[in-house]
C-alpha cells in the first residue's frame, strides 16, 4: 500500500509500504477513505531529527472495514467507521471513566507495528473498543464533518467541556486553527452567549464567526489582553487552542481570578507561571489531550441532523501522493486544514 512516512524535519514522503493484516484477535483492517492532517503533526515537521526509518503519520482517518480479527464482534467487513485519534480497548479502568487517552491498553497510531492514518489501510488494534461504526455511506457529504470528530471537533469540545462551559458564559478562544474553531462550534452547542476569538488570519475568524464568535481579538500579547479586557471586562473561561507560552500568557491575562483555562494545544513549553501570583489568583488549569473515544457518539448525531458542522475547517483536498505538498501548505499558512483521500 501507499503511505506518509515523515524521515525529518519538513521530509514526508509516500512510499510503497507492506499492506497491513491482522496480528491480534481484536484487531481490524479498515481500508481508509479520507483522512487529514493535523495541526499537532506540523510540529514534528518543523523540528523532527532525521531518521533512516521513518515514522508512519497520520492519527486522524475514517474508512471501510475490509478484514476483523476472530474476537470482533461489534463491527464486520463493509462498515464504514470513524477512528479516534489513538485506539483504546474500552474496557479499562481508565476508559470506563472516559479517559480513554490513558487507555492501559492503548496507543498511537504510527508507532509500535501500528499503521499512520495517512495511507490506504490501517491496521487498527482493539478494534471494537476504538471505532465508531457510521450511518451514513462512504460518498455521504457528511464525510469531513464525520472525519473532524476522530480528533479536532472532540479536542474542541473537550475544552469547552474542561472549561465548564454553559449557557450564558462569556468564554475567550485563544487559537484560530482547526482545533480552536471546532472549540468555537463547542462552546456555542453548550450555549455560551459571548465567544471572543483571539486569532488574526480573516480567513479563519470570519469561520470563527460562522460557528459562532461573537467578537474577533487580532491584537497579541499585552496590546491582545488589554484589547480583551476592554470588551469583556476578563472571562471566566479560556480555551487555549494552541500550545506557545505567548498563548498561555494571553490565557492568563484575560481570565479573571477564580477563572478556568482549558489547554487543548500540545505545549512547546517545558515551563510555565505557576508561582505566587497565579496561586493567588486561584485559577483552574485543565484540559488536555481529549480522549476522543468518548465524546464521538455524542457528538455524533448533532453532526448527522447538521447542527454541527466542524467539516469547514477542511478548506483544501489533496491526493494521497500529495501529502508531502498538504504538510507544506499547512506548515506555511496556506491551508487551514487538509483533507487527504487515497
Amino acid at each position: 500500500m501507499r503511505a506518509a512516512v515523515m524521515y525529518g524535519a519538513r521530509d514526508v514522503r509516500v512510499e510503497d509500504r507492506p499492506d497491513p493484516k491482522i496480528v491480534q484477535p481484536t484487531d481490524a483492517v479498515v481500508r481508509v477513505v479520507t483522512s487529514c492532517v493535523c495541526g499537532s503533526d506540523l510540529w514534528p515537521y518543523a523540528a523532527m531529527p532525521a531518521t533512516d526509518t521513518g515514522r508512519p503519520m497520520g492519527h486522524e482517518f475514517l474508512g471501510v472495514v475490509e478484514e476483523t480479527g476472530a474476537d470482533v464482534t461489534a463491527l464486520k467487513s463493509g462498515d464504514l467507521v470513524v477512528a479516534p485519534f489513538t485506539y483504546s480497548d474500552n474496557t479499562c479502568d481508565y476508559c470506563a471513566k472516559g479517559l480513554h487517552i490513558s487507555c492501559r491498553n492503548g496507543g498511537r497510531y504510527g508507532f509500535d507495528g501500528v499503521d499512520g492514518g495517512q495511507g490506504e489501510a490501517v491496521r487498527v488494534p482493539y478494534a471494537d473498543g476504538t471505532l465508531v461504526k457510521l450511518p451514513v455511506a462512504a460518498d455521504s457529504a457528511l464525510l469531513p464533518s464525520l472525519l473532524a470528530l476522530s480528533d479536532v471537533m472532540t479536542t474542541g469540545h473537550h475544552g469547552a467541556v474542561t472549561a465548564g462551559i454553559g449557557r450564558g458564559d462569556t468564554v475567550l478562544v485563544v487559537g484560530d486553527g482547526a482545533v480552536g474553531l471546532c472549540a468555537v462550534i463547542a462552546a456555542h452547542r453548550l450555549g455560551a452567549e459571548r465567544i471572543v476569538l483571539a486569532g488574526r488570519h480573516s480567513a479563519r475568524t470570519d469561520l470563527g464567526r460562522r460557528f459562532g464568535a461573537t467578537e474577533v481579538v487580532a491584537e497579541r500579547g499585552e496590546e491582545g489582553v488589554a484589547r480583551i479586557r476592554e470588551l469583556t471586562g476578563g472571562v471566566d473561561k479560556v480555551i487555549e487552542a494552541v500550545g506557545t507560552r505567548p498563548a498561555l500568557d494571553t490565557a492568563l491575562g484575560a481570565v479573571l481570578d477564580g477563572g478556568t483555562i482549558s489547554r487543548l494545544g500540545v505545549p512547546q513549553y517545558e515551563q510555565g507561571p505557576i508561582g505566587p501570583a497565579e496561586f493567588m489568583r486561584n485559577i483552574t488549569l485543565t484540559g488536555g489531550a481529549g480522549p476522543a473515544r468518548a465524546y464521538i457518539e455524542q457528538l455524533l448525531p448533532d453532526v448527522l441532523d447538521g447542527t454541527i458542522a466542524p467539516g469547514h475547517v477542511f478548506d483544501q483536498e489533496f491526493a494521497l501522493d500529495r501529502t508531502p505538498d498538504a504538510y507544506r501548505a499547512m506548515a506555511d499558512r496556506q491551508v487551514l486544514k487538509a483533507l487527504i483521500r487515497p
